[in-house]
């Protein structure tokens, strides 16, 4: 038999008080905007009620507000001490050879000279190996089609954080 309960998570974010939801989502998106709009659609009937209403955010932000959820997130290979989020989705470069690290570096600071902000890539599941292929092959982008790689990028660490967030206890 299925249950068809509200995960606790979800439950907490329907009835929450605003700011504590919206401080909650602030953790999976550094958008401002993104927070308040998922905010002001609840309260989400299941899971995928919420990760409809993310993407649908996440394909309605400015370039400000792409540029504020960016900003939320640490350069790959480079987690910030004490964010155990970022840590876990960049575990693929944690073990990963020095000489690939430095690469990965070098890559970081050229793409982000290149166009202004940081490689964004759901990290997750992937091999340091990859990101850093993935780099190579984006960085010959237009900065027209890098903001879509990156918005399409953001909206997939976007349903990973929330789902996380849905099935909290």
């Amino acid at each position: 038999m299925t249950s068809t309960s509200t995960p606790p998570g979800l439950a907490r974010l329907n009835a929450g008080d605003k700011d504590t939801v919206l401080a909650a989502l602030h953790e999976a998106c550094a958008s401002t905007a993104w927070a308040e709009r998922l905010l002001g659609a609840r309260p989400y009937a299941t899971p995928d009620d919420l990760y409809a209403a993310s993407d649908a955010a996440t394909a309605e932000l400015t370039p400000a507000d792409l540029d504020e959820a960016m900003a939320g997130h640490p350069p790959i290979g480079r987690p910030r001490p004490g964010d155990p989020t970022s840590a876990r989705e960049q575990r693929g470069m944690a073990g990963a050879p020095e000489e690939l690290k430095a690469e990965m570096l070098e890559l970081n600071l050229a793409y982000q000279d290149k166009f202004g902000h940081v490689f964004l890539i759901c990290a997750t599941g992937r091999t340091g190996e990859q990101m850093r292929d993935a780099v190579r092959e984006r960085i010959g982008n237009s900065p027209e089609r890098e903001r879509e790689n990156v918005r399409t990028e953001l909206g997939k660490i976007n349903r990973i954080r929330l789902a996380r967030l849905v099935e909290e206890d």
